[in-house]
């Protein structure tokens, strides 16, 4: 049994572009499987995630994409709470599906890391999409909050 939480709960999210109005960031973490963000065209497309007062260890990803719209390679950049500069942490590969996929991410090693994550940037360098659009109908991040 893990003791991971929600880390989306106290986050603010931004995206690289939105197709419409009606596919908007807010359908990622608003739990209807319903809903959706889907980008414009072109790569590549990113989901930013701040974390507002907390510092933070992810554990999980997880990502339910529509099939033929699928980042099938993301590369996850991360802030630590103690620099401004974006760095490499992972990569995962969806697959092209519609089922949620889950990826269980790496420990956090290096030592700036140790103290937790400010922000995490997954950016979705190939789509399954011929012009790069990307449609992802839930996202969740589970993981541990840093105490000091």
């Amino acid at each position: 049994m893990s003791d991971f939480i929600s880390l989306l709960d106290e986050a603010t999210l931004k995206v690289s572009s939105t197709l419409d109005k009606s596919v908007g960031k807010r359908h990622l973490v608003d739990k209807s499987p319903e809903t959706c963000w889907t980008s414009q065209q072109g790569l590549p497309q990113y989901i930013q995630i701040n974390f507002k007062e907390s510092r933070v260890q992810p554990a999980r990803l997880s990502l339910t994409f529509q099939g033929g719209f699928v980042g099938t390679r993301c590369v996850l950049h991360a802030q630590s709470s103690t620099s401004q500069e974006w760095k490499i942490w992972t990569n995962v590969y969806p697959e092209d599906v519609n089922r949620q996929q889950s990826f269980d991410l790496p420990t956090l090693d290096e030592t700036e890391w140790k103290s937790g994550l400010a922000a995490l940037k997954l950016v979705f360098e190939e789509s399954s999409d011929f012009f790069g659009r990307i449609t992802v109908y839930d996202l969740s991040l589970e993981g541990r909050i840093v105490t000091a």
